[in-house]
């Protein structure tokens, strides 16, 4: 098979598409914040911009922000990084794609979760590398396990994400603790996708570098700090794989947008940061209570702002089962399908990103069809 032909569309944004076409259409289906990032982001962009800062930075980015990085892992885990270990990425998806380049030769295998992101597997075929799917359920919280690696025959990496999509799961600390030992045993690449840190809700998330200096730990702006059009993500990496890195990212991005990175340096407002928390907060626990009384829940998310619902009192087809909603009550969904094929035909995800109003419409209209189409 083409390796292009091995990558598979985002099906959510195909939705977001035709979701357009609906002007009362209710939105669960982009994982985007709604949320404004802090006031001091826009006034840093605009003096940016006065200032024509419109020049390359370093490829491994501003100093200024690779410091202000470092200082929110001081604050937030304990952890003291050195800003020379951290690159600033085009998004996350620009991190994975260096990380995968770096670590990996063609044909070598990565273990990922099943369901999961989907755009992880596609990164490695588009790479030539085997994204080795590790199917994951209620059973271990959705989280991969080292018994899962055990039974995983040649694998040069792993990558896990807490809080992840679409479940919402957050990895406990013994678990990440064993997986990381593990891997440092068997030379196994440990990737951490922790994008969603900082949206955590009934816990303290663990990052990996908490136990190890020598893992991936890949994270950015479009989630917590509500900056998903500045493009721009980070990586940190053991000392011995920076140069490697900067060479990758000299050579197919040359650095990560300037203006936005300026802007990021406005980013850690933590105060505001905090209030971001609690807001996503009070709508998965809005959400979840709803969505209990018509779906089957397997695991309440811990973090992120995802649900990920249980169809199968109404359908085994989580494709046409999204594409029925959409059509009869402009109620916009992701079918589970997007994310692997573990049982994905059974569950719908449902994104919480959205104000509680907007959600409400949303959920009595399903609550509405249900009830009707359960007595046509």
């Amino acid at each position: 098979m083409e390796r292009i032909e091995k990558i598979s569309p985002f099906i959510v944004m195909d939705i977001v598409k035709e979701a357009q076409k609906y002007h009362d259409a209710v939105h669960f289906e982009i994982g985007e914040p709604d949320l404004q990032a802090t006031p001091e982001v826009f006034e840093a962009l605009e003096k940016a911009v006065k200032e024509k800062k419109l020049h390359y930075t370093e490829s491994l980015g501003l100093i200024t922000l690779r410091e202000k990085v470092a200082e929110f892992y001081s604050r937030k885990y304990g952890v003291d990084i050195s800003p020379e270990r951290i690159l600033i990425t085009c998004g996350t998806s620009g991190a994975f794609l260096i990380a995968y380049s770096i670590l990996l030769n063609s044909g070598d295998r990565i273990a990922l979760p099943d369901p999961g992101y989907p755009c992880y597997k596609n990164f490695a075929y588009l790479l030539d590398e085997e994204p080795v799917l590790i199917p994951v359920d209620r059973s271990t919280d959705y989280q991969i396990t080292v018994e899962h690696l055990r039974e995983a025959e040649n694998i040069k990496a792993v990558q896990i994400s807490s809080p992840s999509n679409p479940t919402g799961n957050v990895y406990d600390e013994k678990n990440l603790k064993e997986l990381i030992n593990y891997c440092s045993e068997k030379g196994i690449f440990f990737i951490s996708d922790e994008i969603y840190h900082g949206l955590v809700y009934d816990k303290r998330e663990n990052t990996a570098l908490e136990f190890s200096d020598d893992v991936i730990v890949i994270n950015g702006f479009s989630k917590y700090f509500c900056l998903p059009g500045l493009r721009l993500g980070w990586m940190i990496l053991p000392e011995r794989l920076i140069r490697k890195a900067e060479v990758v990212m000299q050579n197919v991005f040359i650095s990560a947008p300037t203006l936005s990175q300026y802007g990021a340096l406005e980013a850690f407002n933590y105060d505001y940061l905090d209030k971001i928390t609690r807001t996503f907060k009070e709508r998965r626990d809005f959400l979840y209570r709803e969505l209990s009384e018509i779906f089957d829940i397997d695991v309440k998310p811990e973090g992120a702002f995802y649900i990920w619902a249980n169809i199968e009192r109404y359908s085994n087809n989580s494709y046409e089962f999204s594409k029925e909603l959409l059509k009869e009550i402009h109620v916009a969904v992701t079918p589970g399908i997007d994310f692997g094929k573990n049982k994905t035909e059974k569950y719908i995800r449902f994104a919480y990103t959205r104000d509680i109003e907007h959600m409400k419409e949303g959920v009595r209209r399903i609550k509405d069809y249900l009830k009707s189409r359960k007595n046509r």
